[in-house]
C-alpha cells in the first residue's frame, strides 16, 4: 500500500482521499463514517468507480489518514490512498452519500465464510437471525458470485429483489451496526427462502441419501461420508470415476478424528476463506471417497446452512464428528450447477432431495482446493474465497486477456499493474464448459470494465481457446505452454530478469511440434530457450498412452531392450501381444512428458495399469511414499537431455516392493532435476529458478527439489497465489502478451 499527498503537517482542514483496493462490500464506508466521527470531522464517503472516495474536514484530518489502513475491516485490501487538499466547505456532519459512477477501476472482494458473530446470532433464540441460513453482515456472506457489476452496492447485486423491512432498514442505516451497509442484509421476513427445512435436509443424510444443496457459488452434494453405499451411488449418479470426494466436517476437532492436521494445515483450513485441505488421512471414513490415496480432503462449514445441517445431525445422532461428502452438483466434465431450474432437470437422476432457495447465483466458483507443499500453503484449484483477488504484477501492461489451454481451465484479464485471473472454469471438452468458459470472459472484461488489445492463447491449434481466441477479430499471440507456466511464476513475483524454468507436467504442444512435459527454459521479457529436457519415451497408441500407464511402461521395457517382456509382464492386457511392434515403428510419437515417467513406473510397479483420472497413476505413485531416497548414478545428463535409464533398469530388476521403489523413483527424480538445473545454472550465470507444472502438486518432489536447488546456492519459486498447473497457465500467457504490446510499442515508437 501507498500514500501520496501533501505533508499531514502542513495539510488543510479538508481533504479528498481515494482509496482503491478491495474496498467495497466490505464495511469500509461505514468504518469510515465511525472514524470520521471519532475524530469529530464534516464531510462524506461514496462508493466510485476507482474504489471510495472520502471527503473529511476539521482540525483532526490528518489523524484520521494516519488511522484509516491501520484499523480497516478485516476483508479490506487497501492498495494505496492518494491525498489531495480541497476547499473547505465548513461541513460538520459526515454522511455516506450515493455512488458514483464512472470508468470502473476497482474491484469485488471474495465470497467469505460465516464470522463468528453471525454464527452466534444463527443460534441465538433471542435474535431475529436465529436459524435463518442466510445471515451475513459486512464481515462476510456473498460477494463476488452474487455482485453483477461496480460499484457494488444492492442494486447491482443478486439481492436487489429483496426489499428490506423495516428492521433490516433500521440496521443497514445505523452507522455504529455491523451490518451498516451490509448490501446482502436479509432475514426471515424479506430475504431468501429454502424450499425445505433443514430438518428434512438433516433426516435425509441420516438415512443414507444424497442431499443436493444451493451453496455459495452454486449446487453441492452431500452424503454421509461414513457410509460407503451412499458413497458409491453418490460415484455411480454423478459418473464420477476413482477421483477423490472431499469431506465437510463442523469442526477441526471433529476433522482431526479422520486426519492428521498440522499447524499449518490448521491456519490453512480455517482462513475465511474456508477452502478445501489435503491432509493425510487417519481412516474413519468410507473407503470410496479417496480411494488408493494417502490424503484426503477437508473443509470447514462455509454458509449459514452448512452449520445449520450439522447443528441438525448433531441432534440426531449426537456425534460431532459427523463427516459429509460435499462435491460440486454436476454430471463429471459438467460446470456447476447454479440455476434453479438447471439444478432441477440436472440433479432429477443424482440427488434423493434437491434444496433450493430464491437469491440468484450471478457467476458460479467451485471450491477452492489447497494444500501445504514444500512448508507453504500452495494451490491446487483456486476459485471460491479467493477469486476476483489480482496477481501485482511488476509493471503496468496495456489490457490483455489470456484464455489458458484445455484442461483446468482459467482466463486471466490485466488492467493496469494488476492481472485479474478467473475461478476455476474446468476442462474445455463440453458445449457447456464451453459456454461457462465464454460466460466468464464476457463478465470478467465488463466488471472490470476492461478492453483487450491483444488475446493470447496456447501455441496449441486445435483447442477450444485457442479456437476461441482466434474468432474474436482483436491481434491474437500464440505462447508455448510450459513458457506460459514458468512466466505465470515470474509473474506471480514479480521477477523481471533473466530466470530459469524448469516445467514438470503432463502435456504441452512444443515449438516443434512435438509433446512437450518435462523442461528446462531460459526465459527473458517475452522470449524463451529451450535448455534441456528429459529423455523422450515412446508413446504407444498416443493419446491412449496417457490413459493407459501400463503402455508408457512397455515403453521403457522397449527402451531397454526387452520388447520380449511386454507381453507376459501385461498379458491382463488385450493389447499387450501387439505393443512391441507399435513400438519399433519409426513413425511411433514421443514425449518428454513427466507425467508420462510417473505413469511408466506406476504400470512397472503394478501402482496402476488404467488411469480412472487425470494423474490417478501420480497420485497412486506418491501415497506409497514415506521418505525419498537416492539412488546413486541413477541419471545421466548429456547435451541437455536427462536420462534416467540407470534408475529405471534398477526399478525392472531390483525386486523392489511398490512403496520402496516409489521412494527411490521420487528421490533420484528429484536429484537428477536439481543438477540439470545446477548445471544450466553454471553455463548461464543465472541464479534464479522458477518451478511450476502439474507435478509440483506432488508434495514429496516439490520439497526435495526446492531443498535441492537452495543447498546448490540457488534461489528456487514455487507458485503460492495459483496453482503449479495449467490452472495458472492463463497468468503467464497474459505476462508474456503484455510485455510483448509494450515491446511492440516501443519499436513502433507508439507510447506504452
Amino acid at each position: 500500500m501507498s500514500t501520496s499527498g501533501p505533508t499531514l503537517a502542513l495539510q488543510p482542514r479538508r481533504l479528498r482521499l481515494r482509496v482503491r483496493g478491495a474496498v467495497q462490500g466490505v464495511g469500509f464506508r461505514p468504518y469510515v463514517h465511525g472514524l470520521a466521527r471519532r475524530h469529530h470531522l464534516g464531510g462524506f464517503v461514496a462508493n466510485d468507480a476507482q474504489g471510495v472516495v472520502i471527503e473529511v474536514e476539521g482540525e483532526e484530518v490528518a489523524r484520521f489518514v494516519e488511522a484509516l489502513p491501520r484499523q480497516a475491516p478485516p476483508l479490506a485490501r487497501i492498495d494505496d490512498i492518494a491525498v489531495e487538499p480541497v476547499a473547505a466547505q465548513a461541513s460538520r456532519d459526515f454522511r455516506i452519500s450515493e455512488s458514483v459512477g464512472g470508468r470502473v477501476t476497482t474491484r469485488i472482494v471474495p465470497d467469505a465464510a460465516m464470522c463468528d458473530q453471525c454464527l452466534a446470532e444463527l443460534f441465538d433464540p433471542e435474535s431475529r437471525f436465529h436459524r435463518y441460513p442466510f445471515v451475513n453482515c459486512t464481515r462476510c456472506g456473498p460477494r463476488f458470485t452474487i455482485a453483477e457489476r461496480l460499484p457494488y452496492d444492492r442494486a447491482t447485486t443478486a439481492m436487489k429483489r429483496f426489499p428490506l423491512c423495516e428492521a433490516c432498514r433500521a440496521d443497514y442505516e445505523t452507522p455504529d451496526g455491523r451490518r451498516f451497509h451490509a448490501e446482502a442484509i436479509s432475514c426471515p421476513r424479506c430475504g431468501p427462502r429454502l424450499s425445505h427445512g433443514v430438518d428434512d435436509i438433516a433426516a435425509a443424510l441420516a438415512a443414507g441419501q444424497i442431499v443436493a444443496i444451493k451453496g455459495l457459488g452454486g449446487y453441492q452434494l452431500l452424503c454421509d461420508a461414513h457410509d460407503e453405499q451412499a458413497v458409491r451411488r453418490l460415484r455411480e449418479r454423478k459418473r464420477r470415476d476413482g477421483r477423490p470426494f472431499a469431506v465437510m466436517l463442523a469442526s477441526v476437532a471433529a476433522a482431526i478424528e479422520i486426519a492428521d492436521i498440522d499447524p499449518a494445515e490448521r491456519a490453512l483450513l480455517e482462513q475465511i476463506a474456508r477452502p478445501i485441505v489435503l491432509v493425510t488421512s487417519r481412516g474413519g471414513i468410507a473407503p470410496s471417497v479417496a480411494p488408493g490415496l494417502a490424503k484426503v480432503g477437508v473443509m470447514l462449514p462455509v454458509a449459514p446452512l452448512h452449520h445449520l445441517i450439522f447443528h441438525e445431525l448433531h441432534a440426531l445422532h449426537g456425534q460431532t464428528a459427523r463427516a459429509l461428502v460435499c462435491t460440486s452438483a454436476n454430471l463429471s466434465g459438467e460446470p456447476l450447477l447454479t440455476g434453479n431450474d438447471e439444478a432441477r432437470a440436472g440433479l432429477a437422476d443424482i440427488a434423493d432431495l434437491s434444496v433450493t432457495h430464491d437469491r440468484d447465483i450471478v457467476i458460479r466458483a467451485d471450491d477452492s482446493v489447497a494444500a501445504v507443499i514444500a512448508d507453504a500453503p500452495r494451490f491446487i484449484r483456486r476459485a471460491r474465497g479467493y477469486v476476483p483477488e489480482p496477481i501485482r504484477l511488476a509493471h503496468a501492461v496495456p489490457p490483455c486477456l489470456a484464455v489458458g489451454a484445455h484442461l483446468k481451465a482459467t482466463v486471466t484479464v490485466t488492467r493496469g499493474d494488476e492481472a485479474f485471473v478467473s475461478q476455476h472454469l474446468g476442462d474445455l471438452d463440453t458445449a457447456q464448459a464451453i459456454r461457462f468458459f465464454e460466460e466468464t470472459i464476457g463478465h470478467l472484461t465488463a466488471i472490470l470494465d476492461v478492453a483487450p488489445v491483444l488475446i493470447a492463447h496456447d501455441l496449441h491449434p486445435d483447442l477450444a481457446s485457442t479456437r476461441y481466441a482466434q474468432s474474436c477479430g482483436l491481434p491474437s499471440l500464440a505462447v508455448q505452454h510450459h513458457h506460459a507456466h514458468a512466466a505465470s511464476v515470474m509473474a506471480e513475483h514479480g521477477l523481471t530478469e533473466r530466470a530459469l524454468a524448469l516445467v514438470l507436467d503432463g502435456y504441452g504442444y512444443g515449438s516443434d511440434g512435438g509433446a512437450w512435459g518435462g523442461e528446462l527454459l531460459l526465459c527473458e521479457g517475452a522470449r524463451f530457450q529451450r535448455l534441456g529436457h528429459l529423455a523422450p519415451l515412446n508413446m504407444p497408441g498416443g493419446d491412449r498412452a496417457a490413459r493407459e500407464p501400463w503402455r508408457m511402461a512397455a515403453a521403457v521395457l522397449h527402451e531397454m531392450g526387452r520388447d520380449a517382456e511386454i507381453a507376459s509382464r501385461f498379458a491382463a492386457q488385450p493389447q499387450a501381444p501387439h505393443l512391441a511392434m507399435l513400438l519399433q515403428r519409426a513413425d511411433a510419437p514421443a514425449t518428454t512428458s513427466a507425467g508420462r515417467l510417473f505413469d511408466a513406473v506406476a504400470g512397472l510397479l503394478g501402482v496402476n495399469m488404467v488411469q480412472s483420472y487425470e494423474g490417478e497413476a501420480a497420485m497412486k505413485l506418491e501415497a506409497l511414499v514415506r521418505e525419498p531416497v537416492t539412488l546413486a548414478r541413477g541419471w545421466s545428463i548429456r547435451d541437455g537431455v536427462l536420462s534416467l535409464r540407470p534408475l529405471l533398469a534398477h526399478l525392472i530388476e531390483g525386486n523392489l516392493e511398490a512403496a520402496e521403489a516409489a521412494a527411490l523413483f521420487h528421490g533420484t527424480l528429484a536429484a537428477a532435476c536439481v543438477d540439470l538445473i545446477a548445471t544450466a545454472a553454471r553455463a548461464t550465470g543465472i541464479e534464479i529458478v522458477t518451478l511450476s507444472g502439474g507435478c509440483f502438486l506432488n508434495a514429496h518432489l516439490a520439497t526435495q527439489i526446492i531443498r535441492g536447488c537452495r543447498a546448490a546456492g540457488l534461489d528456487a519459486r514455487l507458485p503460492r497465489q495459483l496453482p503449479p498447473n495449467d490452472g495458472g497457465l492463463s497468468l503467464g500467457q497474459a505476462w508474456i502478451a503484455g510485455q510483448r504490446v509494450i515491446q511492440d510499442q516501443k519499436i513502433s515508437g507508439g507510447s506504452v
